[in-house]
């Protein structure tokens, strides 16, 4: 077994898809299925059952993988350890654009402090694109607020956050059951639904909803006295020199969870982002 055939593998079965693995990897189609015919025919056994939503792994093909994982990650820890200036770690986090807004390049600045060798890359999407990719082994480590459905997922850290309403000093506080709320489009956001929450429990009567894809877009929308809307507590005072922008803090936190893929194996940067976490 070759490496590179490894890799292919390891794409089909994540994505669960010969297709979608061969448009990742910017290869044609019949390149991929014929490795994974060779694998197959070397090792004498069928390493996925076609279907027409795409391939599923056999028996023999989960074991298949939890080997590759292991392989992929000692041949990349194995070159970065030998020849560390040319072969750096890799870390890569998933977090949506609230909690990567401010926390997260705090915390990245206090650990590549510690830990120079890393290459760390930050991805934003919505709450369950990050999910897939997380399954998929596309991200290391992912925060996260609320629950999750994978089984294969774990919390090893976590930490709370504090909330504010925030509004146009153009309007009142007092008036805001006639205040727009203003939101993100990702209906699983937390900050939205405790912003719908919060006008429930509040009797707004039947609020006018905008939505938008960008922190920064909510932000200015709030500048611009659109309406109102619930962000953490660290995004919205780091904001502060909006002055046309008013802040009320919330009694409510939100607990925001670092969860990572249960595997017996774990790369050597996510284990000392963990202890970095943990000591925190």
């Amino acid at each position: 077994m070759e490496s590179h055939d490894l890799r292919i593998f390891k794409h089909v079965a994540e994505l669960q898809s010969i297709s979608k693995a061969a448009e990742k990897l910017g290869y044609v189609q019949p390149n991929v299925s014929q490795r994974i015919k060779s694998l197959e025919d070397e090792l004498g056994v069928r390493l996925f059952m076609r279907n027409n939503r795409g391939v599923t792994l056999t028996e023999e093909g989960n074991v298949l993988l939890e080997y590759t994982n292991h392989i992929i990650l000692l041949m990349d820890e194995a070159k970065s350890i030998i020849n560390p200036q040319k072969w750096r770690e890799s870390l890569t986090i998933g977090a949506s654009q609230t909690i990567s807004a401010v926390k997260i390049p705090h915390l990245f600045s206090s650990f590549l402090r510690e830990h120079k060798n890393i290459d760390v890359k930050v991805r934003t999407n919505d709450k369950q694109k990050l999910q897939e990719m997380l399954s998929y082994g596309e991200l290391d480590g992912l925060f996260f607020s609320g629950t999750y459905n994978y089984p294969q997922f774990e919390t090893v850290y976590s930490y709370f956050e504090k909330i504010v309403l925030i509004s146009s000093k153009h309007g009142q506080f007092e008036n805001q059951h006639d205040q727009t709320l203003l939101v993100n489009s990702d209906k699983n956001c937390m900050y939205r639904n405790k912003m719908l929450d919060f006008s429930n429990k509040s009797n707004f009567h039947d609020p006018a909803i905008m939505e938008f894809d960008s922190l920064e877009s909510i932000l200015q929308a709030v500048h611009e006295g659109l309406g109102i809307s619930i962000l953490p507590a660290d995004v919205a005072f780091s904001r502060k020199e909006v002055k046309a922008v008013q802040y009320q803090e919330l009694s409510e936190t939100i607990k925001i969870d670092f969860v990572i893929k249960h595997r017996k194996q774990q790369p050597q940067s996510l284990k000392k982002f963990i202890r970095f976490l943990q000591r925190s």
